[in-house]
């Protein structure tokens, strides 16, 4: 059956009421965390995750799909009404969105935001049910070697790529790897990294992982900065764009989708770097780049479909090789493993019924966002009045009965309060969450594919490179090791050459 059969079959199921109300769930709490500042999708699904335990796998992560669309959404209406991105993918659109506002003109930059997104997310979701069986092919040609170097490969992108400091993306990294190791060795039934703690003999659970790292730690973070305090910009009467607006946006809607969705499915995937790609394409092509700065309406649409697009090509990478390229990706993959479902290629020839209801269901979720999000607009503002304090103290409720209900064992708690801590502290030192949690869930991967290899090439370390495909993922993986420090010696250079010409000295 060719792949618009199978997603017919899939739209079947997903269209089940059981399965619509999961997806309006999923959706509908999206786009609420979307909009309060903080919170996020990563968050949300790993507080759920104890939640949905004893749930319908399939129901349950069309739920956290959901969620994860649903959270791209959302992230706009604090941008524009706020000032303050609800998600870091949508700092951009407050560039541009904010200066709407304060002219008048939230409706339509509002408007604007929602309707690409549902174009981007749209065309996203088309992408990925035809480019991840294509993936899925070339995936099934992979041996041990070749999957360890893409495991590495994402290890840098990730921890290189993200953050302002490769350093402290690297000591995430690392700690997220130290995590995932501890426990006893399945190969060789030995103890490692457990500190002679009996309770880390069985492993960290993902679950508790996910709810110290960004419950906890975010709330312990919130707690020991200053007060927060929000000043929403008011909504005028009239919230469409008029024909001047939409002949300014559609162009955007389309370049962002061609930009985001590439760019979501690498290895260090996620929003930011597409939004602002996007947000530099739409300047300089646009008739008036003046404009920029004070509410340049193409720089919320383009930046919006460049985000939402982007979330479909992550789930790429996780679908066909179970790779996450984002905090959230990593947190999904963590449910995957919860309901006994191991993401890559053999879940499309395994759980086909579950991989194409689930695709299915985010073009149903799209629809649905649509609806909540363009009539529902002063709903979801009047979230942001609900103070810090409470919702986080709620939030951290919810963790400890989250993490109790997963073993019902007080070393979780104990577990969940350290790593909780070990969270918050990195955030002061300013390191990225995502390859903490990217770490974890395939750096045991990466080390029994390692072992895989070096056993097939008896124990020599050439089997590592003597394929094709293999070199050349290591050589990909030396490009973006040695491309960071080449390009900032390139600068220094660039400028010192023109300090030197700016003094007249030859």
């Amino acid at each position: 059956m060719d792949t618009f059969g199978l997603l017919a079959h899939g739209l079947a199921g997903a269209l089940q009421p059981v399965n619509l109300l999961y997806a309006l769930i999923g959706v509908t709490l999206g786009t609420a965390v979307g909009v309060l500042p903080g919170i996020g999708p990563a968050l949300t699904v790993a507080l759920l995750l104890p939640v949905t335990y004893q749930f319908d796998p399939t129901a349950s992560l069309i739920m956290f799909a959901g969620i994860y669309y649903g959270g791209m959404y959302g992230g706009s209406t604090t941008s524009i009404l706020l000032n303050t991105p609800g998600e870091s993918s949508t700092i951009v659109t407050a560039l541009e969105g904010h200066q709407m506002a304060r002219r008048g003109r939230a409706g339509a930059a509002l408007a604007t935001a929602a309707i690409g997104s549902f174009i981007a997310g749209t065309l996203g979701t088309l992408l990925l049910t035809v480019s991840a069986p294509l993936m899925v092919r070339v995936a099934l040609a992979f041996g041990p070697a070749e999957y360890f170097w893409l495991i590495v490969l994402a290890f840098i992108a990730t921890s290189t790529l993200l953050g302002d400091s490769r350093t402290a993306g690297l000591l995430s990294l690392f700690t997220g790897v130290v995590l995932g190791l501890a426990g006893i060795d399945r190969l060789s039934g030995e103890a490692r990294l457990t500190l002679g703690v009996p309770y880390l003999l069985d492993g960290l659970d993902p679950t508790i992982v996910a709810i110290g790292l960004f419950a906890v730690g975010e709330a312990l973070a919130l707690a020991a900065g200053p007060p927060q305090g929000h000043s929403v910009l008011p909504l005028e009467r009239t919230r469409w764009m008029t024909r001047d607006d939409w002949a300014r946006s559609w162009r955007p809607w389309l370049r962002g989708t061609a930009i985001g969705f590439p760019l979501g499915a690498l290895p260090a995937g996620g929003a930011e770097l597409p939004t602002l790609l996007s947000y530099a394409v739409e300047k300089r092509l646009s008739p008036r780049p003046d404009e920029f700065g004070q509410g340049a309406i193409e720089g919320v649409a383009g930046p919006e479909a460049a985000n939402n697009a982007s979330a479909a090509g992550t789930l790429v990478p996780l679908l066909a090789l179970g790779l996450p390229a984002s905090a959230t990706a990593a947190v999904l993959l963590a449910a995957f493993q919860q309901f006994g479902l191991q993401a890559g290629p053999l879940l499309f020839e395994r759980e086909p019924r579950f991989v194409w209801t689930l695709l299915a269901s985010l073009y149903v979720g799209n629809v649905l966002l649509l609806v909540l999000n363009l009539p529902l607009v002063r709903l979801w503002v009047q979230l942001l009045r609900i103070p810090a304090p409470w919702l986080y103290g709620g939030i951290l409720v919810v963790a400890t009965v989250g993490a109790w209900s997963v073993h019902r064992a007080a070393g979780d708690i104990v577990a969940l309060a350290a790593i909780g801590l070990g969270g918050f502290v990195l955030r002061r030192l300013a390191c990225p969450l995502a390859p903490v949690m990217i770490g974890f869930m395939l750096g045991p991967a990466a080390d029994m594919h390692l072992r895989r290899a070096l056993a097939v090439g008896d124990g020599g370390w050439a089997a590592l490179v003597t394929r094709p495909l293999a070199a050349l993922l290591v050589a990909v993986c030396a490009l973006l090791l040695a491309a960071p420090p080449l390009w900032q010696a390139w600068r220094r250079d660039r400028r010192r050459t023109a300090g030197v010409q700016g003094t007249g000295l030859h």
